[in-house]
């Protein structure tokens, strides 16, 4: 891999992005750090260097946010996320490198349009659904670190306070990160190359978790999130051409 400065560019403005969301803004945007990384290295590589900075941030946000939680709807939708952990484990290595940038590519046009359309915002779902997206939470974290949309999904129906809102995500994201570590370590993605590279940006993560609490209090989070959103499926379009263009 050649560690040039436009690789050195989108890996900082992806921990830096990430932080911002995960202590922010519910981690919804920070599916856009995989999918920015993927193009210049692999996909493999970018989960990889991105779970320990996950964890990380994880630790930054849990202080701020963790009394906030809602306990009822993190006993519901953690279990079945945990399952989808165990599904991306057993799946993982099936999918060749195009075809795990072209589902990436996927999801970030779907994630980002059904963030701008918000189409069930408001709308009272039934638990089973809260389940669902656990568990495709779970998944989506395993592949790509894409937990946040389908969590915030259910989210934005259960009519919390923002920062109930905010503290779930975290306690969530942060917890199924952790059961990601055990998966990971097996598949060898741990590896010291990404692990050094990981210690070396924990004081980007470290300021973009800062920056995002300090953002949420002061700029409109809707405005936040569709300019990330936007990038997001044009990111998307991006990876899906560089493999069928």
């Amino acid at each position: 891999m050649v560690y040039d400065w436009q690789f050195m560019v989108l890996i900082i403005v992806a921990v830096l992005i990430t932080g911002i969301s995960k202590s922010g803004f519910a981690g919804g945007v920070g599916v856009v750090a995989v999918p920015l990384i993927s193009l210049k290295a692999s996909p493999a590589f970018a989960v990889a260097v991105m779970l320990p900075l996950l964890i990380v941030m994880d630790v930054f946000s849990l202080k701020a946010w963790w009394r906030q939680r809602v306990g009822t709807v993190l006993w519901l939708m953690l279990p079945p996320a945990v399952l989808g952990v165990a599904v991306g484990y057993l799946t993982y290595g099936r999918f060749d490198e195009e075809l795990l940038k072209v589902l990436l590519g996927v999801f970030s046009i779907l994630f980002g349009l059904w963030g701008l359309l918000k189409p069930f915002r408001g709308r009272v779902l039934p638990t089973w659904i809260g389940g669902l997206c656990g568990g495709i939470a779970g998944f989506t974290s395993f592949i790509a670190h894409a937990g946040g949309p389908p969590l915030n999904f259910y989210l934005l129906q259960c009519r919390l306070t923002r920062e109930q809102f905010l503290a779930t995500a975290v306690v969530f994201l942060a917890a199924t990160n952790l059961v990601k570590l055990v998966p990971y370590g097996m598949l060898g993605l741990l590896s010291l190359e990404n692990l050094t590279i990981a210690l070396l940006l924990i004081p980007v993560a470290w300021l973009g978790v800062r920056l995002g609490l300090v953002i949420q209090k002061r700029l409109s989070g809707e405005l936040f999130f569709r300019v990330i959103l936007a990038l997001l499926i044009l990111l998307g379009i991006r990876l899906i051409v560089d493999v069928w263009g």
